[in-house]
């Protein structure tokens, strides 16, 4: 398993020379700069490369995360052949450049979501958390939208509970919180703009998303595989609907039906441990046994789960989800891809998110992308590996 870090490009306040420093030598990154449904240019894709080459430590871009699907492909909605074009160009380009794996979500509006950016653990620093209830009182008393039967009605009278106290700075911090994962130099919404882009939404089902979906692969996975680029879907963050919004990639029976979508290897999945262990029935390390042969890219992650549907980051080898059992999972298939002569036999993986630790705390880093954090996260699933791997040999 190849160990890599995620980099937002030149505006990030972590360097490439602190990145070198972690042991990580594969770079995940993208041109947040671009907007979505452009086409990223050979120039742009080449000019990174050579940054991420010039920096010490021998560092290569490993991986694209990502190169973002549009709003109307989504949506299938419009004259989409631009857009596939487009989409289409964006990966000769990358794989021209010897980037050969893409990861990308279909996530409608929102990247991931949490309420909290800064929940307070116990010994110092601080983690991501989503708070249902948090949740259901934007959704409730902020948006203002009807919400039906979305939430628990405990959760619901909680959430009024909390319209009674939350003054105006608290709801501007929710409001933050909730935009803080939309990458790059997307748009973040007030709640005007949110209900507006939330607006040509209305009526788009599931089933609606899931067409879209099939149409998504069936025009670019083809160009995919001729490229030899291995295209992975991230899931669904958290894994349920939120806003109102539809999401279908949020638990393993959406995964396997997206994989049937297209049999070709370049329909592949983007393993992340904490997006999939915040579901209550999803078992991560069953799920990476099961689409190993399809699993192109790993975010390992730990999450704590509560009764209500909230959770909160946890350290990578702790909260609800077995990760050595995960990691074992990932190495069996990569010993399948050596004895097969597989040229990708090596699964990229990175520690994803973090607590803030240490002098994290204060640092104008990306939520969730401290570097002592991940630093240390990194640490603790390189020695489970150098375990699992001691024993393999011996």
């Amino acid at each position: 398993m190849k160990e890599t870090w995620r980099w937002f490009g030149p505006p990030d306040d972590i360097t490439l020379g602190e990145i070198a420093q972690t042991g990580a030598r594969g770079i995940v990154t993208a041109l947040h700069d671009i907007p979505y449904g452009e086409v990223w240019s050979r120039e742009a894709i080449a000019e990174r490369c050579r940054a991420i080459r010039a920096a010490p430590g021998g560092l290569t871009w490993d991986v694209v995360e990502s190169l973002p699907v549009h709003e109307e492909i989504k949506r299938g909605q419009g004259d989409l052949a631009p857009l596939f074009a487009n989409y289409r160009q964006s990966l000769a380009n990358v794989a021209a450049e010897g980037v050969r794996t893409v990861c990308y979500n279909f996530m409608p509006l929102l990247d991931w979501t949490r309420t909290r950016l800064d929940a307070p653990l116990e010994p110092g620093g601080h983690a991501l958390r989503f708070s249902e209830v948090e949740m259901a009182f934007f959704e409730c008393h902020m948006l203002r939208r009807d919400t039906g039967s979305d939430y628990a009605p405990a959760v619901l009278a909680e959430a009024d509970a909390l319209a009674e106290k939350a003054d105006e700075a608290e709801q501007h911090r929710l409001l933050s919180a909730i935009m803080a994962g939309l990458p790059g130099a997307y748009a973040r919404y007030d709640i005007e703009g949110l209900r507006e882009a939330l607006a040509p939404w209305q009526g788009v089902t599931a089933d609606d998303l899931r067409a879209a979906f099939q149409r998504f692969l069936d025009e670019v996975v083809p160009t995919a595989e001729e490229l030899g680029v291995r295209l992975c879907v991230h899931p669904d963050d958290p894994p349920r609907p939120l806003l109102g919004l539809p999401r279908v990639v949020s638990t393993e029976s959406d995964i396997a039906a997206i994989l049937d979508m297209r049999p070709e290897r370049a329909n592949g999945l983007t393993l992340c441990t904490g997006s999939l262990g915040a579901h209550p029935r999803n078992d991560p390390p069953a799920i990476a046994a099961r689409f190993a042969d399809r699993i192109h890219f790993a975010h390992l992650r730990n999450v704590a789960k509560e009764a209500d549907g909230s959770f909160q980051e946890a350290a990578h080898l702790e909260g609800d989800t077995d990760m050595p059992g995960v990691i074992a999972a990932l190495l069996d298939e990569e010993a399948r891809r050596r004895e097969t002569g597989r040229k990708d036999a090596s699964i990229p993986f990175r520690a994803d998110h973090g607590h803030a630790l240490l002098a994290d705390v204060g640092r104008d880093t990306h939520p969730g992308y401290p570097l002592i954090g991940r630093m240390r996260g990194l640490a603790e699933l390189r020695g489970v590996i150098a375990g699992l791997s001691h024993r393999r040999e011996t």
